[in-house]
């Protein structure tokens, strides 16, 4: 009788926690172990898991994904973002595989900008420009972790205090990111940030994405559409000229659905002086709102992604620096092109184009900012 009680009393459990999830299975997260920095610093990684069977690994080095799973139109899932085979690779690689980066994401020239009348100089990094925060970036520091609970699904927050005059930023910033991976396949990103001192920023986050799930095959054949009519030229240090150019008539021109590959090679400047595609696109409709603005297609196994971001740009780059050199997950020796990037952020250089959306966070503020990208099969 004590049995048969107790069988009656943990299936009433298992079923009052059913109800209370929705009907659905609880979010899942795991921590373990991901390795050591030479220090001895351990270095965790957080399995996000969702009940249709995707998975994030994301380390609290660099707050960085190192693995997400995405269906085909088969259901099967596979991991379809670059990566090193290990902890080694993110310390010694200089490619930002699935890193946040900042302080500012992407490129400020000559490393200078001037705020409240005072020029501060930055850490150069890239040529004769600053990218991606410095010398060493965000991408490059050991965040402080903790799983967060969310109605949303399986969550974990990241969160690095950047000193006053770090690479020569201004200000300590302390910056939070909160991935979630929800049920319907959606990978969210919020960001969060305050300063002491008024300072600059521009967080982003860097996958580099091949939806087919080989790394061994080039993205030439990913189908992108991106929301922007115009976009930002740049001079041969790949630092935007100022102005804005109409993609009408040009191989900028992703505003219909178009093979990452079907110009890329073309007769044309701008990807000449890139080497591909490496240029910030101006987003429609800016105003603070989370809306669709990109969408990409993998025709030959159906996966499909789609991003939304509150941000005014978008930076489209197609693994030209790839070159098979870098030898990544499972011993892959990634070619070239086998990833794209889609960086939602500001656009690249604004301290110094002051006519452009702010990147100025001031003490008493709070940066908000929400990024997603989601995934399914057609």
């Amino acid at each position: 009788m004590k049995k048969i009680i107790f069988l009656i009393l943990l299936a009433l459990s298992c079923f009052s926690a059913y109800a209370l999830s929705g009907g659905k299975e609880k979010a899942m997260i795991e921590k373990n172990v991901y390795g050591k920095l030479q220090d001895g610093t351990e270095i965790y990684v957080y399995t996000l898991k969702n009940d249709k069977g995707a998975e994030a690994k994301i380390i609290n080095y660099g707050a960085t994904v190192v693995s997400l799973t995405a269906p085909d139109r088969n259901g099967k899932y596979s991991d379809i973002v670059l990566g090193w085979e290990n902890l080694q690779g993110y310390v010694n690689g200089s490619t930002y595989f699935g890193a946040i980066v900042g302080r500012y994401g992407n490129r400020i020239a000559k490393g200078k900008f001037t705020l409240d009348g005072k020029t501060y100089q930055l850490s150069i990094n890239d040529g004769q420009n600053t990218l991606h925060g410095g010398k060493i970036g965000f991408d490059k520091r050991v965040w402080k972790s903790e799983e967060v609970k969310s109605k949303l699904g399986s969550a974990v927050k990241f969160t690095y205090v950047s000193p006053d005059g770090e690479e020569g930023f201004p200000g300590t910033l302390t910056l939070s990111v909160t991935y979630t991976l929800m049920n319907n396949n959606e990978l969210k990103l919020e960001y969060k940030a305050t300063t002491d001192k008024p300072t600059i920023l521009n967080p982003t986050h860097h996958s580099y994405f091949n939806l087919s799930g080989d790394f061994k095959k080039p993205i030439l054949d990913h189908i992108l559409q991106i929301n922007a009519d115009e976009f930002t030229p740049v001079d041969k240090g790949l630092i935007p000229t100022g102005v804005f150019e109409k993609v009408e008539g040009t191989p900028m021109d992703f505003r219909k659905p178009t093979a990452i590959g079907a110009r890329i090679n073309d007769n044309f400047e701008q990807l000449k002086i890139a080497g591909g595609y490496d240029h910030n696109f101006v987003l429609r409709n800016y105003n603070g709102k989370v809306r669709e603005v990109a969408d990409v297609y993998e025709p030959t196994t159906g996966r499909h992604m789609e991003v939304f971001t509150d941000q005014p740009g978008i930076q489209f780059y197609s693994g030209n620096f790839l070159n098979g050199t870098q030898i990544g997950k499972d011993g892959i020796a990634y070619p070239h092109r086998a990833g794209f990037c889609l960086e939602t952020q500001h656009y690249p250089d604004s301290p110094n184009e002051p006519k452009w959306p702010s990147v100025v966070l001031k003490p008493g503020q709070t940066f908000h900012s929400t990024t997603i990208y989601k995934f399914s099969a057609k």
